[in-house]
């Protein structure tokens, strides 16, 4: 009896720290108006990758998607703006097979879910950085189908040699803010457990050529 109180209090601990490990999604507010960022083309976007991930009641499903362009714009070593381009062709899986990843990339990439064919290009843009606790917190306009909202994430930057890169922490949005609606308890009743999490989680990784 003791081994079964045992296992059901370590069951009950991991379960905690798993609760206690999901990330709060960040603010969102309304865009921020700000002048055209400088068009300085300096990303490489070769290099640079943005990381997603999803979950639903049965799993979870993680990938990438590329830049196709974006300008870090830098002052004495200090982040001041900045634009990144995503293409959203670029959508890939990262933890399925070749079959199973490519219906679920057909999946995310249809009218269901971000509408590529209608909306190709979504948009990172840096409208203020501020300093605190030896973190930048970067506020910028997030753009995914046709809405447009000011998010702050946490983010470092570093540089060695002649290459910066902008790293952000892993933050976490609410697609449901962005039209993204389908699985979502937000828009549709009766899913059940045939539901998919409103809450996905990205980070940036952006580097100079």
């Amino acid at each position: 009896m003791k081994k079964v109180f045992l296992t059901l209090a370590v069951v009950a601990s991991v379960l905690t720290a798993c609760k206690g490990e999901k990330k709060e999604k960040v603010e969102v507010k309304e865009e921020v108006i700000i002048e055209k960022v400088a068009d300085l083309n300096n990303v490489d976007v070769t290099s640079s990758v943005i990381t997603w991930k999803g979950t639903k009641p049965t799993g979870a499903h993680n990938g990438t998607i590329m830049l196709s362009e974006g300008s870090l714009v830098l002052e004495d070593g200090n982040l001041e703006g900045g634009e990144f381009v995503v293409d959203m062709s670029s959508i890939k899986n990262e933890d399925l097979d070749a079959k199973g990843g490519a219906k679920l990339v057909g999946h995310l990439t249809s009218p269901d879910f971000f509408d590529v064919a209608k909306y190709p290009m979504s948009k990172f843009v840096i409208t203020s950085v501020e300093e605190k606790e030896d973190k930048l917190h970067v506020t910028g306009n997030l753009t995914l189908k046709d809405v447009t909202k000011s998010i702050t994430i946490p983010a470092m930057l570093m540089t060695e040699g002649d290459v910066t890169t902008f790293k952000s922490e892993t933050f976490t949005i609410d697609r449901a803010d962005f039209n993204v609606k389908y699985g979502s308890k937000k828009f549709f009743d009766n899913l059940k457990d045939k539901f998919i999490d409103d809450l996905m989680e990205l980070s940036f990784t952006v580097k100079t050529k």
